[in-house]
């Protein structure tokens, strides 16, 4: 009995989990589809007139689709070898809220309108189709942004100080007059001035205040490629990955010279 139950499992697990097999690629690929479909319905519920000519089927088909999702949310977890960490990983809280918020609506309406996040879903098609490569180099820039993130961080910490000193320095020089009537007019001028972005509700009308802005622009555009250089500068020190998806956590990139998960510590295949 615990052989068949065993490889009952096995089955199911290899259908849900793995995409090389047709079996596993069909299931991928409809679920692909019906995500797709919820979230269309999610959107064809805000038209009004939609929703009050096909308020009852949107509900009917809403309550279909989730169910549907709820069994396969926990086939998932009675078939994964580590239980907790596909709950806990990312795909496993995105599978958990794309089926809570119908469920949630009893008791508050309205919370369905929360099920765009089955979207997130989407993001399954990497495998779907194969392009495991892709995660994998999407997996590598994560890490290097995570090896440059204090980096990052002190550039961020520079940049918000240039900010507060510049925009401090704009609301005495203007002052309220020009349109400056505070510290945080000042400061919220010059974000907008050093991101480039310059929406013109506000400028300076000085001679003095015009040089300071014109030497904030010029800062800004110095300093737009410092983040890019960064994370280019890790990616390029960095070692390339392993490929190779595990068998107990589906993690699908290791360290070149990894015998075990990243993730998980699980033995990968020699």
């Amino acid at each position: 009995m615990q052989t068949t139950t065993t490889g009952w499992r096995e089955r199911v697990r290899h259908v849900i989990f793995d995409h090389n097999t047709p079996e596993s690629r069909g299931f991928d690929i409809g679920l692909m589809a019906l995500i797709v479909f919820s979230v269309v319905l999610v959107m064809l519920e805000t038209v009004e007139q939609i929703e009050a000519r096909y308020d009852t089927l949107l509900f009917v088909l809403e309550w279909i689709i989730t169910i549907l999702f709820t069994i396969e949310y926990i086939a998932r977890i009675l078939t994964v070898a580590n239980k907790w960490r596909y709950i806990r990983s990312f795909f496993g809280v995105v599978d958990f809220l794309s089926i809570l918020p119908v469920y949630l609506s009893i008791l508050l309406p309205g919370a369905q309108s929360l099920l765009v996040i089955r979207s997130l879903r989407l993001l399954r098609v990497f495998r779907v189709l194969k392009m495991a490569r892709f995660i994998s180099e999407a997996n590598y820039l994560v890490r290097a942004i995570r090896s440059s993130s204090r980096k990052i961080i002190v550039f961020l910490i520079v940049v918000v100080l240039i900010n507060v000193i510049v925009g401090s320095t704009m609301y005495l020089i203007e002052g309220p007059e020009n349109g400056y009537d505070s510290m945080f007019r000042g400061l919220y001028w010059s974000i907008v001035t050093m991101s480039t972005v310059g929406f013109g509700d506000i400028a300076p009308s000085t001679p003095l205040g015009q040089v300071l802005a014109a030497m904030l622009m010029i800062t800004g555009y110095s300093v737009i490629a410092v983040p890019t250089g960064i994370v280019s500068a890790e990616v390029a020190s960095s070692r390339r990955p392993r490929e190779e998806s595990c068998r107990n956590c589906g993690s699908a990139v290791h360290s070149e010279s990894a015998r075990f998960c990243d993730a998980c510590g699980f033995e990968l295949k020699s």
